[in-house]
């Protein structure tokens, strides 16, 4: 009788341990001194010695989600970790926590060691960034479960912030001011709609510069997701951020209520900053509404924040001189009869 072996069922641990073989010095790149143990554990240490005052913990857990096609289609893995790693950070960043340790979880059909040895170098890159640990991980293997040489991608961070720091919302106000800070592109949202628009029905070619584009398609749609943290947190510290928005899925009419008191509108005057080429070309070529634009894209700004006016020209040119594009796009002011929770003009 034949002899089967978990091989023969598609699951080679082989390739498994010449996988972590191959990440076990990236992930020891991002292991400060509050780590403790080695790598391979069942669990993860981490040290609290280093917290602050009072310490209120965050947590949050996300994905990459369909740009990941991109990668797929293009061969290149090792900006999507990227992604991963910041689009965390900025979730946590929004109640003003600073990054501690974080967690992947890989999975996929046959695992290929260089593969994971490019998406875990994205992890790790975007973890020493952010001052983060990378404290463990999974990577599966699960043969029939998904298409050939495509995987899935996710990944929990956990974050401190003291609880006199902590951004809720509370102490926004009518007349306070929004400023928006400029993405990168698409960052990690809409990308089914993109792909349909320009790749499915549009049949642009990833090597070509359509439109506006500066440069490839394949380049601009493969972008990875800014971290607003370094620039944003020295000012969590002075206390003048009364709210920030991390404009993901579900755009501006998604993501602003979700920080706003009920009682307050945000108004917004779409004129105040440019919008990415990559979008008008979506837009233009798909003739998607620009409503659902701005339901389903960050149009170009990735992060919004909410001080009070007597700060508003301080935070801009501090933030302008850390280098970010920073733009004045609209106010807060209370709500009137049937209004909805963010209007634009």
């Amino acid at each position: 009788m034949k002899k089967t072996r978990y091989i023969d069922a598609g699951v080679d641990i082989d390739a498994a341990n010449e996988a972590k073989k191959r990440i076990s010095s990236l992930v020891r790149s991002t292991h400060g001194s509050s780590v403790l143990g080695g790598i391979g554990g069942f669990g993860g240490l981490f040290s609290m010695d280093d917290l602050p005052h009072d310490p209120v913990l965050v947590s949050s857990i996300d994905g990459v989600g369909t740009k990941l096609k991109l990668a797929f289609l293009l061969g290149r893995h090792n900006t999507v970790g990227v992604d991963l790693v910041n689009h965390c950070v900025d979730d946590i960043l929004v109640q003003g926590a600073r990054p501690l340790f974080f967690l992947d979880y890989l999975a996929t059909g046959r695992l290929k060691p260089g593969v994971v040895e490019e998406v875990v170098s994205g992890i790790a890159a975007a973890c020493r960034e952010a001052d983060c640990a990378l404290l463990g991980g999974e990577t599966a293997e699960m043969p029939g479960f998904y298409a050939e040489s495509e995987y899935d991608l996710a990944g929990t961070i956990v974050g401190v912030v003291s609880r006199e720091k902590l951004i809720t919302g509370s102490k926004i106000q009518a007349g306070d001011v929004i400023l928006g800070l400029a993405s990168s592109g698409l960052h990690t949202n809409g990308y089914s709609l993109a792909r349909k628009v320009l790749l499915e029905d549009g049949e642009l070619s990833l090597q070509g510069i359509p439109g506006e584009l500066k440069h490839s398609l394949g380049d601009e749609l493969l972008q990875p997701h800014r971290s607003y943290a370094q620039t944003l947190l020295p000012l969590t510290e002075d206390s003048v951020i009364r709210g920030m928005v991390h404009i993901t899925g579900g755009g501006y009419e998604g993501n602003i209520p979700r920080v706003i008191p009920g009682e307050l509108v945000a108004s917004i005057d779409k004129k105040l900053w440019p919008v990415h080429p990559i979008f008008r070309l979506i837009a233009q070529m798909g003739n998607v509404p620009e409503a659902e634009m701005y339901r389903t894209f960050n149009m170009g700004l990735g992060m919004l924040i909410i001080v009070s006016p007597d700060d508003s020209t301080w935070v801009s040119d501090t933030l302008e001189k850390a280098g970010e594009q920073v733009y004045e796009i609209g106010t807060l002011r209370m709500r009137a009869g049937e209004d909805p929770p963010v209007i634009f003009s």
